[in-house]
């Protein structure tokens, strides 16, 4: 071998050993960017997960908030509903009284109305056929300290009830317009005393 070919096989080898240097360093860097990118990727996926993971509550509580209030909506509509139909019954029931039953409490309603001066009753065309025989002269007494009442002859276009007129000033006192001034009230005791 000569001298030559010693240099040729050294310079081989310095090459051979530069390669695996440059192959090693560029396995060595690979496998650190690998690991950088693995990092980054688990980091990012984490990060996802987590946000992913708080929309879906998020989500979860609105859509619970959303039916929550959609099933109390429901329940006060139906609430409301058997309120009404119980208010509608009473006026019923209330319409439906015996004579003598039905005039004592148009008596004792017209007595929380009563007002100073001279009034004007007037009823139904179908109270005014019913009317007792001795409603007016309870209907005088009722009212002798204020100024009096009279009856009108007149029927009123109402269903039941009265309306009780001082000059230009009536009041409907049929059960309906008692009611719907009363509403409100109405409902919150009858819902108090249904749904406790």
């Amino acid at each position: 071998m000569s001298g030559l070919d010693e240099i040729l096989t050294l310079i081989e080898q310095q090459q051979k050993q530069t390669e695996e240097n440059i192959i090693n360093a560029a396995e060595s860097r690979a496998t650190v960017i690998k690991a950088e990118g693995d990092e980054k990727a688990k980091k990012a996926y984490e990060e996802h997960l987590r946000t992913a993971k708080a929309q879906a509550e998020k989500d979860f509580e609105n859509s619970c908030a959303s039916v929550d209030a959609s099933m109390k909506r429901k329940i006060l509509a139906c609430k409301v509903e058997i309120i009404d139909a119980a208010i509608e019954k009473t006026i019923s029931k209330l319409k439906s009284l015996p004579d003598k039953e039905y005039f004592e409490l148009l008596l004792r309603l017209i007595e929380r109305h009563v007002q100073k001066g001279k009034g004007v009753l007037s009823l139904c065309e179908l109270d005014l056929k019913r009317v007792p025989a001795d409603f007016e002269q309870k209907l005088h007494e009722l009212a002798a300290k204020d100024g009096g009442i009279e009856l009108s002859k007149e029927p009123a276009d109402i269903e039941d009830g009265f309306i009780l007129s001082y000059g230009l000033i009536s009041e409907n006192c049929s059960f309906r317009a008692m009611i719907e001034a009363e509403k409100e009230d109405i409902r919150d005791t009858a819902a108090r005393i249904l749904f406790r």
